[in-house]
């Protein structure tokens, strides 16, 4: 059984979530605003499976609770709700580190689909595993380059001694940057391949992405060797130093 915290402010809408993931065989917990939110998360860490947030809240909006719950480094899934659904809009909410989107109005079905997507693929990521010996690296659980090693299972990074946690969404374009090894991998791939987004947009929640991905695997994030700009079209991972 897993443990989802709904995050809403409208009654009805809250109470109906409630009874339908209840009815789906999951215990639920409802918080009206962001401030008790972040006490449910924060106060009782690992005891949520997953957290269905709304972004128009009182108070701290769905924007700054999932930006402080990764900043209290607290990794749970987050499947962010919005009326705004412009791929700028849904873009921030990937930038504060939600995990998934569903604009209102939506299905019932597709959220209840959405949300089981989210619980399994926390279960596959943090399935322990040791890199298969006739599998691809980018695709194992693992994938060590220059003295870091990426561990999608646990979703950490690990380099100089010191351990960074990722978000799914980190752990997905990391995997999806080290699948294309050497390749420039576009904007549109990044939209398309990693969040699901069928826009041809532009925006700077991309380049907000990538530069935290810098700040947890270069020594000189102002100088990236490993994460490469290709100017005017997306991006480009390089594993092995000095084959640009």
């Amino acid at each position: 059984m897993s443990r989802v915290l709904i995050v809403e402010d409208e009654t009805h809408l809250a109470q109906g979530l409630q009874f339908n993931l209840e009815a789906e065989g999951h215990e639920v917990k409802v918080a009206s605003d962001g401030e008790s939110a972040l006490l449910h998360l924060l106060q009782t860490n690992g005891k949520f499976d997953a957290v269905v947030l709304d972004v128009m809240l009182p108070g701290k909006d769905g924007f700054a609770v999932v930006s402080e719950l990764r900043a209290a480094r607290n990794y749970i899934p987050v499947l962010m709700l919005t009326a705004r659904s412009r791929p700028e809009d849904v873009l921030k909410g990937f930038a504060s580190g939600a995990d998934d989107y569903l604009p209102k109005p939506f299905e019932l079905a597709i959220l209840i689909a959405r949300l089981r997507g989210l619980l399994r693929r926390r279960e596959w990521m943090q399935n322990d595993g040791a890199i298969a010996q006739n599998g691809s690296a980018a695709d194992a659980d693992t994938f060590s380059f220059q003295g870091k090693t990426i561990d999608f299972g646990k979703l950490e990074l690990r380099a100089n001694g010191a351990t960074t946690n990722l978000t799914l969404m980190e752990a997905q374009l990391l995997r999806h940057l080290v699948r294309n090894a050497g390749r420039v991998v576009s904007r549109k791939s990044i939209l398309e391949d990693v969040w699901g987004l069928h826009e041809d947009t532009d925006t700077r929640a991309i380049d907000n992405f990538i530069v935290r991905l810098r700040r947890y695997i270069e020594e000189n994030p102002a100088k990236p060797r490993h994460l490469l700009t290709a100017r005017g079209i997306g991006y480009r991972f390089i594993a092995e130093l000095g084959k640009e």
